[in-house]
């Protein structure tokens, strides 16, 4: 018999260079049962992941020094994080980033500004599709 967990144990990364936004996105996802944890700087995003080991990484693509491709990418080269997925928040054109997305491995696509319950809806279906839970 397998175990499957309650979607809301689920842990979540949050990585972003604007605080607004991973506190608002870490409040909400907190007030819905996630365990969350947070990234301002985008160049310390992979020793987090490896320190956390999340189930879903919410990632922002433009950020200084590293983006967010550069990081999905790496991480997904790890075996450790192959199918860890990765739901990318930009604030980018969804025709110029979508295809780049995809091939560094991300799995959804949210512009920014999104609604918090939107983003709930898609972390849910992620985690779903995962199998895990």
């Amino acid at each position: 018999m397998s175990y499957k967990l309650d979607l809301n144990t689920a842990k979540i990364l949050i990585v972003d260079d604007e605080p607004e936004i991973t506190e608002i996105v870490d409040t909400f996802l907190t007030e819905h049962g996630f365990q969350v944890m947070t990234e301002n700087a985008p160049q310390q995003a992979i020793p987090k992941a490896h320190t956390y080991i999340p189930d879903v990484i919410l990632l922002d693509i433009m950020m200084p020094g590293i983006d967010g491709y550069t990081i999905c990418q790496t991480l997904k080269e790890d075996p450790k994080f192959y199918n860890t997925p990765v739901i990318f928040l930009t604030g980018k054109d969804k025709s110029d980033d979508m295809g780049r997305s995809f091939k560094s491995g991300g799995d959804m696509f949210i512009k920014k500004p999104f609604s918090c319950e939107r983003l709930l809806e898609i972390v849910n279906i992620v985690l779903m599709s995962t199998g895990k839970f």
